[in-house]
């Protein structure tokens, strides 16, 4: 399987999730899902067993807050769900350092994209709004615009959702 890296963004609830799981299907009938959510409140813990529950029991689950490059995934299909709360986890960690974060974010973002495997990469655009008062979501915001740009110039595929539709941007 050769290495092919497809980066899925868009808004809020735009259907990013759904159509990334489809795509991965259609590419295995076992993909890996390598969710990087850190329970926040249980309130997200309810979320992320809701999500586990929708997902059928051909998937292989793999948890991981932080270090992905860690695992081994060759020739496999990796859908990487998602890397806004991927971000969070090293933003919260080091400290709202947004140079510090990006750096070990494109670090990690290297090692596991050196393995021959077919990723699928979920993201969010949370700058296209107005700009937040707020220094320390501004601070995010910028992490999360320079990481998808990142993962994007990196990507053979880029998808935009918008209400549900894929729209193919690379």
């Amino acid at each position: 399987m050769a290495k092919q890296i497809t980066l899925i963004t868009g808004g809020q609830r735009s259907g990013k999730s759904s159509y990334a799981q489809k795509l991965a299907l259609s590419l295995s009938p076992n993909p890996v899902y390598l969710a990087t959510s850190r329970i926040w409140d249980d309130e997200h813990r309810q979320r992320i067993e809701r999500h586990k529950a929708e997902r059928a029991d051909n998937w292989i689950n793999v948890e991981e807050e932080k270090f992905l490059g860690e695992h081994s995934f060759n020739n496999q299909v990796v859908l990487i769900d998602c890397v806004t709360l991927w971000a969070t986890n090293f933003f919260f960690d080091l400290n709202s350092d947004v140079e510090a974060a990006l750096a070990a974010l494109k670090s990690e973002f290297r090692k596991l994209v050196a393995q021959d495997v077919v990723f699928i990469f979920v993201t969010n655009e949370i700058g296209m709004g107005e700009m937040s008062q707020n220094d320390l979501q501004r601070k995010f915001a910028d992490l999360q615009g320079w990481l998808n740009q990142y993962l994007a110039e990196n990507a053979d595929e880029v998808y935009l959702m918008v209400s549900g539709i894929p729209l193919k941007v690379k």
